[in-house]
């Protein structure tokens, strides 16, 4: 690896190409982002594919892997014409270095380094976190945010300081969501698109009880300083399926009569995503206060649920601040956020060698050298 500059990111003095390949989890993606002299930036492509299971079943690192390699052709063959460009117009090629799952990111770092050989492209090992930071800075112009990180694998709460993102707060077990995935298994929810999302529906709509108003079960309520534990969470919400009053499908007489003590697959949802999300909101909080900031930017997977949204707009609001999040394409692990956190680097005269090219399921965010901001 080249060393970096010490000065900060100028505009760049000629058009730059880059393909960010990201496959940490059950999403391939893959993007192409331009970075023009007048410091615009364009997403050209952002093509992804998910690897879905059935209903109550998660998805095994061996069985993703094997999805990876068999739509990565088809994925950046689909990026490169959407684009409109050739490969021999890259810059770069940029992949996930991690973290993630072990199988599935050795897969796409054999596809990046075949490629970086074929067309003599520089490779650019990139962070998986850090490219959710960068990319939601781009999209919604937060300047100095305080960053909310959550997917399926990582619950972080970062601010920005000395060319790094420091961690003030995270998971100290399971990230948040991860704790919804599996939740809306153990109900036999979809995993179409998420199960994730199928939790959010429920508790936002009501499922099929939707006649009566949700019930907010207690839960555990677990913050630890300025960290989170959910495992407990999870287990109580599950160990509540299997309780008396539980009802997985209610008649119509049990949804009129207010004085049955029932509750169901409804109630959960809206519950555990309640208490998860307060959680989540006061850790952030705490952060904002102590480096006296007024921006909370969300990132990953999970921040594309409107009710965190909602909540952390209630509480930033209240603090005089906003809330800035993306929708979809760039909240859930894609190709673009991985190019465009790499080519920073790139322009910062970050190479990573061949021989080095390699991935690692343990990737803390606070270990990149943010050599692109001042």
């Amino acid at each position: 690896m080249s060393p970096t500059r010490p000065d900060p990111l100028k505009a760049p003095d000629r058009p730059y190409l880059a393909l960010g390949l990201e496959g940490s989890a059950n999403k391939l993606g893959a993007g192409i982002i331009q970075h023009l002299p007048n410091d615009e930036v364009n997403v050209l492509s952002n093509v992804r594919h998910t690897y879905i299971t059935p209903p109550g079943e998660g998805f095994l690192p061996r069985d993703t892997a094997l999805h990876h390699r068999q739509w990565a052709l088809t994925v950046i063959k689909d990026a490169i014409e959407k684009a409109g460009v050739q490969m021999r117009d890259l810059d770069c090629i940029c992949y996930t270095k991690g973290p993630g799952m072990g199988a599935p990111l050795q897969s796409v770092a054999v596809v990046a380094r075949t490629l970086s050989l074929l067309y003599k492209k520089p490779l650019v090992g990139v962070n998986h976190c850090v490219g959710h930071i960068e990319m939601g800075r781009q999209i919604t112009g937060a300047s100095n945010p305080i960053v909310l990180y959550v997917s399926g694998g990582n619950t972080q709460v970062i601010a920005y300081s000395q060319q790094r993102y420091r961690i003030f707060g995270e998971t100290l077990d399971i990230a948040v969501g991860n704790c919804l995935d599996r939740f809306a298994r153990v109900i036999g929810l979809s995993n179409d698109p998420s199960p994730g999302y199928n939790i959010e529906l429920m508790a936002r709509t009501g499922g099929k009880d939707g006649r009566r108003p949700l019930r907010l079960v207690p839960l555990p309520y677990a913050t630890k300083g300025m960290d989170v534990n959910l495992s407990g969470i999870l287990t109580m919400a599950e160990t509540l399926t299997m309780d008396p009053r539980f009802r997985a499908n209610p008649t119509e007489e049990e949804l009129r009569d207010e004085g049955m003590d029932i509750f169901t697959p409804a109630d959960l949802c809206f519950s555990l995503q309640e208490t998860v999300f307060a959680m989540l909101v006061e850790i952030t909080e705490r952060a904002m206060a102590h480096v006296g900031s007024k921006e909370v930017l969300i990132v990953g997977g999970v921040g594309c649920n409107e009710r965190l949204q909602e909540m952390m707009g209630i509480m930033a609001g209240e603090r005089g601040g906003n809330v800035f999040a993306t929708d979809e394409r760039f909240c859930i692990d894609n190709g673009i956020m991985i190019a465009q956190a790499g080519l920073l680097s790139y322009r910062m005269g970050f190479r990573t060698a061949l021989e080095e090219s390699t991935c690692t399921q343990r990737f803390r965010t606070d270990e990149v050298h943010v050599s692109w901001r001042a």
